[in-house]
């Protein structure tokens, strides 16, 4: 970041320029002290870890796994920095790669951390996890009956995991439930990415997660749903619900099925220069097909960046519910040999209009609900949404521009009573489209840089066992 002083210029201008050159001198020495003083403090600090660690294996109980015990300071130091951040241990690390490669094995759950618990993000289509019926927001709080909760998200996500074809007992906490148990056999988890059908000449395209093989199975699928179409697609509904995320590229390319040229988002790091802006790519699939994007609480990260740039650009309609809020961006960094990576927030990411959804989320075009609710969902509607957003996790980062998610409230459209349908938001943008009411940009792209940045991986902010 680049740093003016502006105090040696002004006083120069008033009494000569001798003393502002002085001036200066002295507080770039007065820096070099802060900086040499801080130094001295972050090994004084050093120090006492060290010697806590020592007085702690003479004096324990028990003796314990000093190399366990450090990972578990150094992945709690990272954690609390804020949610996204921590430190993956060589195991973790080639589980991660594998996760975004599209093929893992596990149960097919992304979860995250908060207070304490283990908490659901979603679980993905066809693994264990959905069949067994586990929901967005439920919380983990025992495995083969061992209790789990204020256990590192790492060391439970690990004990989630284990060889193929071996079963669990998972302990889940629903909101108004009595906990209960749920058992699931692991799997290797090859998630079906993206899946298509049409609706009479609607198509219809659920994209599950961001990983490598996101864009290929897109492509597939809207393959598939033109030449279902007979008459020719006349709209499409692109369903982002209770998708957690996973590779900034993977979106970047989505957005580009959509958009003809022009920025998609960018971000911002620490410093003023750590500025980068992508751009779609021009491969516009239905230049001129109307577009409905469907988001719910659980849809985050890259599936925001897809929902916020095609609503910015006036391509799409946005309908649902508020998103989940995270506008942050992660980069794993490998740590050498042996020695794992370390998962740390890098930037923030801003839609094509400059807006952080950071805490926010992404608002919809047309607020609908996906259930009727109850006298008593709407009396506990505020509790429910603190529990379930970015801005509720410890540590989140701050909206850097103050805004703020929109307050818990009554959806302004809901199922009605004797709706007897099996996806209200899908028949509601149907419905949208065969209206005319849904947005179509025609081959224009948004007035940004012409040459498109380099993309770069962005892991999702929770973790999948």
């Amino acid at each position: 970041m680049r740093k003016w002083l502006m105090g040696p210029v002004v006083v120069a201008g008033l009494v000569g320029a001798g003393l502002g050159v002085g001036f200066s001198a002295l507080s770039a020495f007065a820096v070099t002290t802060t900086q040499a003083e801080k130094r001295a403090e972050t090994f004084r600090q050093l120090e006492l870890f060290a010697e806590i660690v020592a007085k702690a294996q003479a004096n324990y109980v028990t003796e314990f796994d000093e190399s366990q015990a450090i990972e578990a300071a150094i992945d709690g130091m990272l954690s609390s920095l804020d949610p996204h951040s921590s430190y993956l241990d060589p195991d973790d690390f080639k589980d991660m790669q594998a996760q975004t490669s599209g093929e893992y094995g596990g149960l097919g759950i992304e979860v995250t951390a908060q207070d304490g618990f283990v908490k659901v993000v979603s679980p993905m289509d066809g693994t264990p996890a959905s069949r067994a019926g586990i929901k967005s927001a439920d919380f983990l709080t025992a495995i083969d009956g061992k209790s789990i909760v204020g256990l590192p998200l790492n060391d439970a996500v690990k004990q989630m995991r284990g060889a193929v074809g071996t079963s669990l007992s998972v302990t889940v906490v629903r909101e108004n439930v009595e906990p209960f148990d749920v058992t699931m056999t692991r799997e290797v988890i090859r998630p079906e990415v993206v899946k298509s059908k049409t609706i009479s000449d609607i198509g219809y395209v659920r994209i599950t997660t961001f990983n490598e093989q996101t864009t290929k199975a897109l492509d597939k699928a809207l393959d598939q749903v033109r030449k279902d179409a007979k008459g020719g697609i006349k709209g499409l509904v692109l369903d982002l619900r209770d998708n957690p995320g996973g590779l900034l590229d993977a979106s970047i390319d989505v957005s580009s099925r959509f958009l003809n040229g022009g920025e998609v988002v960018s971000t911002r790091g620490r410093r003023e220069s750590d500025v980068e802006r992508y751009n779609a790519r021009r491969v516009n699939r239905f230049p001129n097909v109307p577009v409905v994007v469907l988001v719910n609480q659980g849809s985050a990260s890259a599936a925001e960046i897809v929902a916020g740039a095609l609503q910015d650009r006036g391509r799409a309609v946005v309908l649902g519910v508020t998103s989940f809020g995270k506008g942050s961006v992660q980069t794993v960094i490998p740590l050498g040999p042996n020695k794992g990576a370390m998962r740390l927030t890098t930037s923030r990411y801003y839609t094509p209009s400059g807006k952080s959804i950071q805490g926010a989320g992404i608002e919809p075009n047309v607020e609908v609900a996906q259930v009727r609710l109850s006298d008593k969902d709407i009396a506990e509607l505020k509790t429910r949404a603190a529990r379930y957003s970015e801005a509720a996790l410890p540590h989140a980062l701050e909206n850097d521009q103050g805004a703020e998610r929109k307050p818990p409230h009554v959806p302004a459209d809901m199922p009605p009573a004797d709706y007897k349908g099996e996806d209200y938001q899908l028949d509601k943008a149907v419905e949208l489209i065969k209206a005319g009411k849904a947005m179509v940009q025609r081959d224009v792209a948004a007035a940004t840089p012409a040459a498109a940045t380099q993309s770069a991986p962005a892991p999702a902010q929770s973790q999948t066992p």
